[in-house]
């Protein structure tokens, strides 16, 4: 009887051990059976006031018809905040050799632990974990985001890639945003029917990324002021505001096309920015057909195309800095009516001049991309006591369809400015530009101006030539910093040069 019994416990192990191993060679080695997710981003939507914890969960999924083993699930290690995981019932970091049954699936639980009161370094707004799957020599992902920061998230963390409304439904109520916490943009935010006003200090990130509308992929990260609403942007020297992107890594702070812009639609009237610095964006400011901007020092740099794009519209800039752009510092199409006193464009890098204005818009282009039929719209600009300056020859470019059978009206009045200009002066071009650009200097590329462009420096260097060449201007006393202009010779530029 023992020996039965021991024979039939010999022959079960046996079968076990079989079964194994028989399981071991059943897993799939197929480099192209992949595992399928039930998200590709798992996102925490619980904004932290104090230090706290939240769980989410996702499923994995082996939809092939033979099990398979995951060598490793790991944690990137890339985001400043602590992500815990369980699988399957056991918690951890790291995992090795998962094993999940043919057409079967797991669960993935993930914990993170947020102090939003940390400083930003540590806890940014967006906080983002990669959890990598290597299976068969693949790696897949599942992103993990969470907020970081106690701030104002507009409209909320899922709005990434959509559009969003801000509207008081009539265009006299004002909507203050006058938080001490920063506000946080995602998606496309339009602004209807009311006057968004921004308190002096305010910060705002703005969250960018790709989008997809129609099969057309864009840039999202805009804040978009529709024609019955205005925004009124009230920083002071001391209290600026600053509309930036959303990553505060060191590496970005140069960075740009972190966002699309801030963009002035058309026909909105009345809108203001007073001490507002915007920076990394696509575009800085596009204001459309009809619209019109009102800017007081305000700084708008390290943008990927222009920092300043006005279409058929109405700017007055004084004591403005421009600069760091992939495109010109200011972009005027179509016409407009443009007054520029007391600003700095400077171009440094960019194959686009600094300032470029034209006075048409192309309606119909051939095969190969030329513009064959164009409508004009009559320009108008003014300049005084302004810098247009660069790496090129020309910094300033004109485009001028008046003289093409039609008359559409191309005005410019430039005083007491410095400029840099070669080929615009040609016959074929604007050769009376510096006959008509009253008392200007045309500088060229050994000229003293900057204290350290190439650092982003623009005050003045110490034998800078636009010192005292300025034409005084009444209302306008102080610079950029608001240090007081010379009464009777004033600097050319946004910064007046300190003597020590």
């Amino acid at each position: 009887m023992k020996l039965i019994k021991f024979t039939s416990l010999c022959l079960f192990a046996f079968l076990i051990v079989f079964n194994a191993c028989k399981k071991d060679e059943n897993f799939t080695t197929d480099a192209g059976a992949k595992l399928s997710f039930s998200t590709d981003t798992l996102r925490f939507d619980t904004v932290f006031t104090q230090l706290g914890s939240a769980t989410r969960y996702f499923k994995v999924f082996n939809r092939n018809d033979k099990p398979i083993r995951i060598a490793k699930i790991a944690l990137g290690n890339k985001a400043p905040a602590t992500y815990n995981l369980n699988i399957d019932g056991i918690a951890g970091r790291s995992f090795t050799n998962v094993e999940i049954g043919a057409n079967d699936s797991i669960y993935v639980f993930a914990e993170v632990t947020i102090n939003p009161n940390a400083p930003l370094s540590i806890s940014p707004f967006v906080v983002s974990e990669d959890l990598i799957f290597e299976t068969n020599g693949n790696s897949q992902r599942v992103v993990i985001e969470s907020w970081g920061q106690n701030a104002n998230y507009l409209p909320n963390f899922k709005a990434k890639g959509s559009v969003s409304l801000l509207s008081a439904g009539n265009s006299n109520t004002v909507i203050n945003w006058d938080d001490k916490k920063p506000y946080v943009i995602y998606g496309v935010l339009f602004v209807d029917s009311c006057t968004l006003r921004i308190a002096a200090g305010t910060h705002i990130y703005v969250h960018g990324g790709f989008a997809t509308t129609d099969k057309t992929l864009y840039r999202d990260g805009i804040i978009y002021v529709l024609p019955n609403a205005k925004i009124e942007a009230k920083g002071t020297l001391a209290q600026p505001i600053i509309i930036e992107g959303d990553r505060l890594e060191k590496e970005f702070a140069n960075e740009a096309d972190q966002w699309a812009g801030l963009i002035i639609g058309n026909r909105s009237q009345g809108n203001v920015l007073n001490f507002t610095t915007i920076r990394n964006s696509r575009v800085g400011i596009r204001l459309d057909s009809a619209a019109n901007l009102t800017l007081n020092s305000c700084k708008i740099y390290n943008t990927a195309s222009s920092g300043f794009l006005g279409i058929h519209s109405t700017l007055k800039a004084e004591n403005c800095l421009f600069y760091g752009g992939g495109g010109s510092s200011a972009q005027l199409e179509y016409g407009g009516v443009y007054d520029f006193k007391y600003c700095t464009m400077a171009s440094f890098g960019s194959k686009i001049a600094a300032l470029s204005a034209n006075n048409f818009k192309c309606v119909e282009q051939n095969a190969l991309g030329k513009c064959v039929r164009a409508i004009g719209y009559p320009l108008s600009m003014t300049a005084s006591n302004c810098i247009f300056y660069g790496s090129k020859d020309d910094e300033i470019s004109f485009f001028d369809v008046s003289g093409a059978g039609t008359i559409v009206g191309f005005n410019y009045d430039f005083k007491n400015c410095i400029v840099r200009v070669k080929d615009l002066l040609k016959p074929e071009n604007t050769p009376d530009f510096l006959t008509k650009c009253k008392d200007c200097i045309n500088a060229d590329v050994r000229a003293k101006l900057f204290k350290k462009s190439s650092e982003g420096d623009y005050h003045l260097d110490t034998l800078s030539i636009a010192e005292m060449k300025a034409l005084p201007i009444t209302n306008i006393l102080s610079d950029i910093e608001g240090k007081l202009r010379d009464v009777q010779k004033p600097d050319i530029g946004c910064f007046e040069y300190q003597y020590k």
